[in-house]
């Protein structure tokens, strides 16, 4: 039987992961995990590409989330990005998500070994096989390059765990045709900020976001409305906010949204190599976009 889904609707914040001295800041952490909560955010979405679990040790990406889970304690979803490039190390790193409480896993495309469609449908099963949790893949060819085909959508679908994609391709058209094929046996996800409406219009359940690690209130309502068939509130929300939008992905996430939730005195800016800060110029601009906004998403 097909898990009880959606996961959330509206917006799955794409937390980051705050550093200090080359440490998780947990202190950080919590207190941006309570705002998240207090501004009413439908889930977070931890160790994903925000989170920088790419750069995270072992340890510390099991208790990352289980600090989520924790802090959030049943308050909202906790989604676990446990997805990796091995599928032994996928399986053990997602047991150890449910057995902490994870509401959902997130599970990105094998990377930098890819894989062809039929890989991926075994991959994804594999792990899917495993677990008593509902999946979210995560559809994002640009940094894996490594994309899932309509044909493997359509066979993922039927798998009783895999619920759920967040669809970052950026191809509109796409996201169509897959929303067509899975026949709302899955839901989808808009794994890009600046096509919340567009992708929400075909019938997408909400976002995950990396917008509302700075802006929760609005992100918030610009998914809402589209969730309530207000999408001309939608559309006005998402070209109003769609400078705001460009300027937290003018270079590789989470750079700028790392540096910006620093900028507004939520953490550090800390980040790991091969990441790191902006040149000054970058920066100010960066900064500049935020004082235009900062009435508005304080």
């Amino acid at each position: 039987m097909k898990q009880a889904f959606p996961v959330f609707e509206g917006v799955g914040t794409a937390i980051i992961t705050p550093f200090r001295g080359g440490a998780v800041d947990y202190d950080a952490f919590g207190l941006i995990i309570e705002e998240q909560i207090a501004a009413g955010i439908d889930a977070l979405v931890v160790c994903g590409t925000t989170g920088e679990a790419s750069t995270l040790t072992d340890e510390e990406h099991r208790s990352v989330i289980e600090y989520a889970v924790k802090a959030s304690n049943g308050r909202v979803p906790i989604v676990a990005g446990t997805g990796s490039n091995d599928v032994a190390y996928a399986i053990d790193l997602s047991l150890h998500a449910c057995e902490v409480g994870a509401d959902a896993l997130l599970q990105v495309t094998p990377y930098y070994n890819k894989a062809s469609q039929l890989g991926l449908v075994k991959y994804f099963s594999a792990i899917a096989d495993e677990v008593d949790r509902p999946v979210i893949l995560y559809n994002v060819p640009s940094r894996t390059g490594c994309g899932i085909g309509i044909d493997a959508y359509k066979e993922l679908a039927d798998h009783p765990n895999i619920v759920a994609t967040k669809e970052a391709c950026g191809d509109i058209s796409f996201i169509a045709k897959l929303a067509e094929a899975v026949e709302g046996r899955m839901d989808i996800y808009s794994g890009n900020d600046d096509q919340v409406v567009p992708i929400m219009s075909l019938g997408a359940k909400g976002v995950i976001s990396v917008l509302s690690n700075v802006a929760p209130s609005v992100t918030l309502q610009m998914a809402h409305a589209c969730l309530e068939g207000d999408f001309a509130l939608g559309a006005k929300l998402q070209l109003e906010y769609l400078k705001l939008i460009n300027a937290l992905f003018m270079t590789v996430n989470p750079i700028p949204v790392k540096q910006a939730m620093a900028y507004l005195g939520k953490c550090a800016s800390e980040m790991r190599l091969p990441l790191c800060e902006m040149n000054e110029k970058d920066s100010d601009k960066l900064y500049n976009v935020l004082d235009a906004y900062r009435e508005r998403i304080e």
